[in-house]
This record gives structure tokens, C-alpha cells and sequence, in this order.
């Protein structure tokens, strides 16, 4: 943690001292207050049925050279009620963005998104998930970086250096959702560069009418942990993160065709273990206008495999997706999203709800609704079966 700490401060250093010639400063970014609510007692007596928590986001942004030359810097902090573990703060963005013609190069802590589906990114690898603040993985920690984008007519070729590894989140003892026998203190590595080892990926990514593809590599160490049992053989119950060195190859393809956005995302992870081959794939479909108003409705199905098939690991190895989208395309940015998992293999199915909408310009009210439904004690998602609960967020934007 000490270097990552020490690559921000460097990134940030280099940023002030091209500042002199700046022309644009602006600061924005939210407060937000959360509570969430569980409908059932909790599975493991540490933890509660109501959680309340404060977190802050400012964002910070300079540009000079007539915008060819920018900083930004973006931290959060969050402070939970009972969770030691989700109180905690980040630097999601601290990095010296510089533009020209055909590419552009952007140094120090960066978040960066890769992926088409909605239900699951397989391919987006470059970040780390913070588990901590939700359970849908969709949140990111700050990666250290440093990143070439070549702007060409066949594609953007993005190459990266990535010279501090980022550990997963876990929920502590008291949190919920949560497991509270992970050990997060004494991860475990593959490689005996731990945390300091150096990552690699490279991707390509170009629009051809009405398709969009993106082929990717990346080389390094795998953000998805396998958790291992390190207790004694009469002791509770502890698993530990153990980070494994991999190759994973990517693609990903988003066809717009008429009314309808057609996803694939594909990757192949190449590892010491057992390599795999997994997909996320779908469509979804669009009515513009619904009843003759201003709203969308969309209608989402994917399909979500792995061939380690139920000893993947994970919770998607063969799970069907449906949801919808609503967007009432009103002043205030009202959206509803609903969707509907089922588990082929363990016969064990999940709910979200997630509904925003704006009060004023600077209000944004969301709920967010997970129910999980399993009878299988070899399901991931079966120590998460009393965990259903509402999440109400309210957040004041500046």
C-alpha cells in the first residue's frame, strides 16, 4: 500500500508542476448518505439488520495548453456505522491526461471500464472490484497506471503498464452482505513479487458500421481471488485470498442492429490451475416511446457460461439473465432497472431493482433492491440466502 500511496503522490507532483500554464479549474462531486435495510436476521450472529453510512466524493480538475494537458483527481472516503472494513478511503483518479493528434497518454491512478453486457463485465480486468461498497462488483478502486492510446482509422490500441496490484475488498465481521471469516490481512500470492509485481494488457478497439469489437491481453495478476482455507484443522473456519498469475485473451462485440444492441463478451483464461474458457452474451431490445410518451422500455435477455461448469467458483457458470430498462427521458433522469437470475446448475435465483431519480439539480434520490434465493450448501450465493435488503442512497451533488 505504501508504494501505491507514494505513485499517487508522484503522479500528482508531476501534474502541479506543469500547472503553471493552466486555464481551467473546476471542482465538483457529491455527498451521499446510504442506509440499507435487511428483511431477514442475519445468518451470523456479528452481524446487524440495519446499516447506515456517510461517504464524500469531490473531484478535482485542472486543465492548461489550451486542454491539451489536464489533472484529476478524484478520492472518496466513507465512513460505516458497524463495518470497520467498508469504512475506508481511496484515490480513484489522480492522473496527468495529455492529448494530441493520433494519441493521447495518461500517467498515474486511473479507473478504466472494458465490457458491452449488463449483467456481467468477464472482460474487464484492468481494476479491482471494492466489495465493500456493493455487492455488484460495479464499484472500482483506483489503479496505478501508465497508459498510451494510439488513435488510428483502423482502431484505438491502448497499451498499459500497470505497476501496483490492488488487493479486493471484503466485507469485515460485522458487515452485511458479507462473509466474516475472510482474512484479508494475509493474502496470498502466486507470485513472489506480491503486490509489487508488474502488470501488462494491451487492447484494440474500433467501430465498423454498426458494429463495435475490441480484442484485449492481459498479462499479470488476476483481480478475481480464489479464497483457500488457511485455518488449523480444529479452529473457525478462514479463507484467504490467494492471488493467481494469469493470461487472459478478450473479445468483445456489440452489434446495433435496428431497434436492438446484440452483446458477446468471450474471454479465455490461461493459468496454472485450469484453464478456462468463459462467455456473457445477450441482446436487448428497445421500444422508443411506449405509449405514445417520451419513455424507452428496454428488454434485456443474456446468457452467462463457464466450461468449469458448477466448480468455477463463481456465480455465474450457466445462468440465464432477463431484466428491463425504463427510462422515462424526463428533467429529472428517472430510471427503473429490474432483473431476474436463474442458476441451471443449482436451481437458485437473485433479484435487483435499481431505481434514480433527480430532485432539482443538485438531489439524486436511488433504491436498490437484492433478493437471493438458494437451497444448494455448494452455491456460491447459498451463505448469501438471508441477505435480501433494500438500499436507499441519497446523494447531494456540487
Amino acid at each position: 500500500m505504501k508504494k501505491f500511496v507514494l505513485s499517487a503522490v508522484s503522479c500528482l507532483t508531476v501534474g502541479f508542476t506543469n500547472l503553471a500554464g493552466a486555464s481551467e479549474f473546476e471542482v465538483r462531486g457529491n455527498l451521499e448518505l446510504q442506509g440499507r435495510f435487511f428483511i431477514e436476521d442475519a445468518l451470523f450472529p456479528s452481524q446487524h439488520d440495519t446499516d447506515f453510512s456517510l461517504a464524500a466524493a469531490p473531484e478535482f480538475f485542472w486543465s492548461w495548453n489550451n486542454g491539451d494537458d489536464s489533472l484529476e483527481f478524484v478520492p472518496s472516503l466513507r465512513v460505516d456505522q458497524h463495518d470497520d472494513e467498508r469504512t475506508h478511503g481511496d484515490i480513484r483518479e489522480l492522473s496527468w491526461i495529455h492529448v494530441a493528434d493520433d494519441w493521447e497518454s495518461r500517467v498515474g491512478v486511473r479507473r478504466v471500464f472494458w465490457g458491452v453486457t449488463e449483467f456481467q463485465h468477464l472482460v474487464d480486468i484492468i481494476n479491482q472490484s471494492d466489495s465493500v461498497e456493493d455487492v455488484d462488483n460495479e464499484d472500482k478502486l483506483g489503479q496505478p497506471m501508465v497508459n498510451l492510446s494510439l488513435v488510428k482509422d483502423w482502431g484505438i490500441v491502448d497499451f498499459y503498464i500497470l505497476p501496483y496490484f490492488r488487493e479486493r475488498t471484503f466485507a469485515g465481521e460485522e458487515g452485511r452482505p458479507g462473509l466474516p471469516f475472510i482474512n484479508t490481512d494475509d493474502a496470498l500470492y502466486q507470485s513472489s513479487d506480491e503486490e509489487e509485481h508488474i502488470d501488462f494488457a494491451v487492447r484494440w478497439a474500433h467501430s465498423i458500421g454498426d458494429y463495435e469489437v475490441a480484442l484485449s491481453v492481459f498479462d499479470g495478476t488476476s483481480r478475481e481471488p480464489i479464497l483457500v482455507p488457511t485455518n488449523a484443522p480444529n479452529d473457525p473456519l478462514e479463507l484467504t485470498p490467494y492471488y493467481q498469475q494469469i493470461t487472459q485473451l478478450g473479445f468483445e462485440l456489440q452489434a446495433n442492429i435496428e431497434d436492438s444492441l446484440w452483446k458477446l463478451e468471450m474471454i479465455h483464461n490461461q493459468n496454472d490451475i485450469e484453464d478456462y474458457i468463459a462467455l456473457q452474451g445477450g441482446i436487448e431490445y428497445t421500444q422508443y416511446g411506449v405509449m405514445d410518451s417520451s419513455a424507452d422500455l428496454g428488454w434485456l435477455v443474456e446468457y452467462g457460461w463457464d466450461e468449469r461448469g458448477d466448480e468455477s467458483g463463481g456465480n455465474f457458470q450457466n445462468d440465464l439473465f432477463v431484466g428491463n430498462r425504463l427510462a422515462l427521458n424526463d428533467v429529472d433522469s428517472t430510471e427503473v432497472l429490474f432483473g431476474f437470475s436463474y442458476d441451471f446448475d443449482f436451481e437458485s435465483t437473485s433479484v435487483l431493482l435499481e431505481a434514480s431519480k433527480r430532485f432539482g439539480d443538485s438531489l439524486k434520490m436511488s433504491v436498490d433492491l437484492r433478493m437471493f434465493e438458494s437451497d444448494d450448501f455448494n452455491d456460491p450465493i447459498y451463505l448469501f440466502r438471508r441477505d435480501d435488503h433494500l438500499q436507499v442512497t441519497a446523494q447531494y451533488y456540487f
